[in-house]
Parts: structure tokens; sequence; C-alpha cells
């Protein structure tokens, strides 16, 4: 029987007085970094945290603490050297050649991850950008036993002479061409979704989308919901292309409901930035549910980074539901308190019946009865209302047409001008 040899890994952290908060190195972030490290197929055979003022700019851990980690790593056997923190460029080189091994940071290992994870050419498109934004700045490491492409001494051949071209300059332009082509095929994708988006806006199908920490159990509420068959494993940033299914939320309404990448803390800004065309669908939900993993310790840990992203993302404003999951692993009596908020189990189904409710709730509470008067020159936005809203009674009048009508969250705007009072 052949066996798969695993990769040896030594894991270094630093927390760093002068360092932001969520940037430090903690016991619970090596955890993670070690649970990475697992995910890409590697075995951690040693780790450490170094505490600092300061980062060392060579180094990054001082040069005391890289000679610990050579001597771990040649006891080891390792072939690698992993590290918490994001590395500068100089500093990934600096180590490189101090500890003779291959050298990864936190960035590196979750993008090699994502490689291996995305199956839709939306999801290789944007993990092959945010490899590429990654590995520009650290071309002059990676090329810096290249020289010039020019004859060395005597008569320089004809093509050759003046300074040339270098391979890093020419790699560079490579890339930043990549860069450009994979911006603008992403860019392709954002269209289709928006018309994909107008059309559910049409047809006034409300979508909940999951959002949560990796492995806070998004896909297993998925296809709880909705039936749906998605593969729900327990490992890190299982899912990453955002997967959509309609379901029956009541006799008379459906909803869409997306799962959507999970979030990591330190959660790379290359990936960020390249998932944002994913990610901006959260902008156009009509609910978000934040998924957590009651049974994780550090579950207030990650809900706050999530809350950090949703920030970033821009969608505060949108209603959300914080959904408490895995409870039938928590033995403490925990029930959270007041707001939106339902404490169930994905995985036996406890507590669904709680959540479709307070999705309804919500989705009742986004709209809104209001009189509009449409002037008799705007009279063809009566045909927009129908299609828009719910006409409840038209009532022809000598200054316009009175509609009373129950309007949408996201078509309110659309009609706003006209609005006399609400109801």
């Amino acid at each position: 029987m052949n066996t798969v040899t695993r990769e040896k890994a030594v894991l270094a952290g630093l927390y760093a007085d002068s360092m932001e908060k969520e940037e430090r190195s903690t016991e619970e972030s090596m955890d993670e970094l070690e649970a990475l490290l697992e995910t890409a197929g590697g075995v951690s055979v040693g780790r450490f945290i170094q505490f600092r003022p300061s980062p060392d700019p060579r180094s990054f851990i001082g040069a005391g603490k890289v000679e610990e980690m050579k001597a771990l790593i040649e006891a080891e056997g390792a072939t690698m050297a992993l590290f918490d923190n994001e590395l500068s460029p100089s500093q990934n080189r600096a180590l490189s050649e101090d500890l003779g091994v291959k050298v990864l940071d936190r960035t590196s290992i979750i993008l090699d991850i994502f490689a291996t994870r995305a199956r839709t050419r939306e999801g290789r498109l944007q993990v092959e950008l945010a490899q590429y934004r990654y590995l520009l700045p650290r071309l002059t490491g990676m090329w810096g036993h290249l020289v010039r492409q020019t004859a060395s001494g005597g008569a320089n051949p004809i093509g050759t002479r003046g300074p040339g071209e270098t391979q890093l300059e020419t790699d560079r332009r490579h890339i930043r061409r990549k860069i450009a082509q994979l911006s603008e095929e992403l860019e392709d994708v954002r269209r289709v979704r928006a018309v994909q988006r107008s059309r559910r806006e049409k047809n006034s199908v409300p979508v909940v989308a999951l959002i949560g920490y990796t492995n806070a159990g998004k896909s297993t509420l998925l296809n709880t919901l909705t039936g749906a068959e998605i593969p729900a494993r327990d490992r890190l940033f299982d899912t990453l292309d955002t997967t959509t299914r309609r379901m029956e939320l009541d006799k008379s309404a459906d909803i869409l409901v997306s799962d959507t990448v999970g979030f990591i803390r330190k959660l790379p800004h290359h990936l960020v930035e390249a998932f944002k065309a994913t990610l901006e669908e959260l902008k156009y939900a009509d609910i978000l549910l934040h998924v957590i993993d009651l049974s994780n310790p550090q579950w207030q840990e990650q809900a706050a980074v999530v809350e950090k992203i949703i920030g970033e993302l821009e969608v505060t404003d949108t209603p959300r539901i914080d959904v408490y999951n895995k409870c039938d692993r928590v033995t403490e009596d925990f029930r959270p308190l007041g707001g939106d908020s339902v404490f169930l189990s994905a995985l036996t189904g406890e507590g669904v019946d709680r959540l479709l409710e307070k999705i309804g709730e919500v989705l009742r509470r986004r709209k809104r009865c209001f009189r509009l008067l449409l002037p008799y020159d705007r009279a063809g936005a009566l045909n927009g209302l129908y299609e828009d809203a719910q006409v409840e009674a038209v009532e022809y009048l000598a200054e316009g047409i009175s509609v009373k009508a129950v309007l949408a969250h996201d078509v309110w705007e659309k009609y706003a001008a006209y609005v006399v009072e609400e109801c």
C-alpha cells in the first residue's frame, strides 16, 4: 500500500508590542496555522512564539531565534519553515538563506489551499489573481541570483548591447499583464452576476446569504435548509465557490440561499480583493445569516473577525440573523438573548424551524406600505409598480394617480420621489 509522504514543517509566530493586536501570534492563531498546514497536506514537527518589542527588519524573529529554528529544522528533518505572520519579500529572502529550507507565511499557505479547492472557472480566476498579486513584489528575491542577459567581457554580440532587459523585468511585465487580464475576466463575471441579480429582483425572489468563519457549518446549514448535497467536511476552507439553491420558505414564498467562502483571522488582503466578485453578492442580499460555531472556544474572536470583514465590505446595513450553530456539541446551557439570533444544530436539524420563522419575520419587516401619487405624465410608473411591488389600491384623482402599495426595501428608492406617506 502506497503512503503519501507529508511535508514536515517547523512553525513560528511573532508577538510584538508594536504590531496591531489582530496581527500578533497567539496559541490560538498558531493552532489555526497548524490546522492550515494539515489542510494543505503537511505536518508540524515543532512550533514556537517569539516575543519582541518589534519585528526584526531582516529576520523578523531575530538572529538568535533563527539559529534555534534552524537547529530544530535539522533535528526533525523538516523541509519547510512556516510563519504565522506575513513576511516582507526581503525577510522571506533572508530567512530562506539563513534556514536553508523553503519559507512560507500564513498568506502563502492560504493561497496554496485555495488553489487546490477552487472548482469553478470563477473560483480559479479569483485564486490566480490573488496569487499573482502576492507574487509581484516578491520577484526580486526569486530572481536575485540571475544576472542581466548580456554577454560578459569582450565585444557584445548584436542584440545584447546596452543594459538589455533583465529576467526580473520581463517577469514583472508578464505578471502585470496577467493581473490586468484576470481583472478583466472577473469584471465580466460581475456583469453576468448583475444580470442574474436584476432578474431575481424583477421576480422578487429574496436572497439569504450565509457568512461566517471557515468551518462554522455554513455548507451543512445550506444542505439542511435546501436539501442540497454540497460536500460538508470538517476542514478549513472546504467551500470556495459560491453555491446558491432555491427553497420554499412557506407556501406563498420562495427564497434563494447562497453559501460563501469562509473567513479567517489575518485573511490576506489579496484574497479579499480577488473574491470581491463573489463577496459583492452580500451587498445585494436581503438577509445575512452569520453562522457562528458555538462549540469553538474562540467563537467570540471568530465572530469579531467576520464583523470586521462585514464592515470592510460595507454591508453593515443589511439585516442580519446571528445563527449559533453546533448546539449539539455544547454542554453549557447557553442561549443567545435578544436581537435576531437563533440557536441550532445544522447537523441534527434542532432549531432550524425557528430559523425559518425568523427569516420570515425579517423579510416581512423589509416590506413597507406606502401611499404614492403619480403625476399623469408619469403614469407609466404604475406598470413598474405592478412588477416591483404589491399594489393594493389605485385611485384616479384630479392631481394624479393615488397608489397604495407594499414595497420591498431594495426597490423603495426607485419610487421614493412619488411617496406621499407611509400607510
